[in-house]
C-alpha cells in the first residue's frame, strides 16, 4: 500500500462568453482540510479555465500525492486520460499533419504537474447537483465577474 496522501480535487472553468473574461475554481481536499481556489483573466476561453484550474489545484500539494481530480471537462480528462497531451507534445505540438494544437502553454505546465503527482482524472456531469462540483463552478463565475481581471498572458486569439 502506498504511503502517498490521496488527495480530492474538483475542478471547474468557464468563460462569459467564448472568448470573454474568465474564472476557475477548485477545491482540494486531503482528509478533514479543505481548500479553495479561484481566480480569473479578462480575456480568455472556457477551455483554459477547465485546464488552469487543474493546475492551480495540482500546485497547491507541497509533495507527491495520490490525487483523484474530478471535472466536468471532457475536453481535460480526455486530453489527459487517452494520451492526447503527450501525443500533442510528443508531436512538436500539433495535433495532426496540419493542425497546431492550442493551449499549449497550459499543457505543459500540467504535463509537469502529472509527471509529481499520480493523478487520475474523472468525468462529472456539470450541473447535476454535485456539492463539490457546483461550489467550483460557482467560484469560477465569480471570479470571471470580477472587476479588474488581470491579462491571460497566454491567451492568443488566433487559437479560437
Amino acid at each position: 500500500m502506498s504511503d502517498r496522501k490521496h488527495v480530492l480535487i474538483y475542478t471547474d472553468g468557464g468563460s462569459l462568453g467564448n472568448p470573454g473574461p474568465g474564472g476557475y475554481g477548485a477545491v482540494v481536499i486531503y482528509k478533514d482540510k479543505r481548500k479553495e481556489i479561484t481566480g480569473g483573466f479578462r480575456l480568455t476561453t472556457n477551455n483554459r479555465m477547465e485546464i488552469t484550474a487543474a493546475i492551480e489545484g495540482l500546485s497547491t500539494l507541497k509533495e507527491n500525492c495520490k490525487v483523484t481530480l474530478y471535472t466536468d471537462s471532457q475536453y481535460l480528462v480526455n486530453s489527459i486520460m487517452k494520451g492526447w497531451a503527450k501525443k500533442w507534445k510528443s508531436n512538436g505540438w500539433k495535433r495532426n499533419k496540419k493542425d497546431k494544437a492550442v493551449n499549449v502553454d497550459l499543457w505543459e505546465k500540467l504535463l509537469a504537474l502529472l509527471d509529481k503527482h499520480d493523478v487520475e482524472f474523472k468525468w462529472l456531469k456539470g450541473h447535476a447537483g454535485h456539492i463539490e462540483n457546483e461550489l467550483c463552478d460557482k467560484l469560477s463565475k465569480q471570479s470571471a465577474s470580477s472587476r479588474d481581471l488581470p491579462v491571460d498572458p497566454g491567451y492568443k486569439p488566433d487559437e479560437v
